[in-house]
């Protein structure tokens, strides 16, 4: 079971850019996801958030500019982020609360992405 972000790109100040994170393997349900960020020398900060029925949540310095949104059918969860700004440059990470077949059996973890880069510059 993995996650894998995709849709990271350069753009310049202004534009938008979608993300994308999408489950794969032998996966019964995910539940709660995330994305987060980190930037060069920073910790990792949280961006938002998404419950399996769409309640979300975001980090103040994104409002209004970013979305998350998911198809739980395709095990998929979309990052819309608009305006964007130097300072949204990062690698952006998804998470999510995974449950995993195995055997009869349902196992659940946090699984997280590899990460993709997205660079914000002019």
């Amino acid at each position: 079971v993995q996650l894998v972000e995709s849709g990271g790109d350069w753009v310049q100040p202004g534009k938008s850019l979608r993300l994308s994170c999408t489950g794969s393997g032998n996966i019964y349900e995910i539940h709660d996801m995330g994305w987060h960020r980190q930037a060069p020398g920073k910790v990792r900060e949280l961006v938002g958030t998404i419950s399996r029925y769409g309640n979300t949540d975001y980090a103040e310095l994104v409002k209004g500019r970013f979305t998350i949104s998911r198809d739980n059918a395709k095990n998929t969860m979309f990052l819309q982020m608009t305006d964007l700004k130097p300072e949204d440059t990062a690698v952006y990470y998804c998470n999510g609360d995974v449950g995993a077949r195995t055997g009869y059996a349902i196992n659940w973890s946090d699984v997280w992405g590899q990460g993709t880069q997205v660079t914000v510059s002019s």
